[in-house]
């Protein structure tokens, strides 16, 4: 199996790591409750998903 006659320079390197970013995530309005929630995910507080009840919370006394 091929070997590399030499090792990447630091400058190549570097360029190759530059598209390596973290972002922001998107966030939403629960539609039921109003808490802020990521995309594609359940609402922590009420358990809702687009609309519907996804998981059964627990009340609060």
């Amino acid at each position: 199996m091929p070997n590399p006659k030499r090792r990447f320079s630091k400058t190549r390197t570097k360029k190759k790591r530059t598209h390596y970013k973290a972002t922001v995530p998107q966030i939403a309005v629960c539609s039921n409750c109003g808490t802020p929630v990521r995309y594609h995910r359940v609402c922590d507080a009420c358990g809702y998903y687009r609309g519907k009840e996804a998981i059964q919370k627990a009340q609060t006394v």
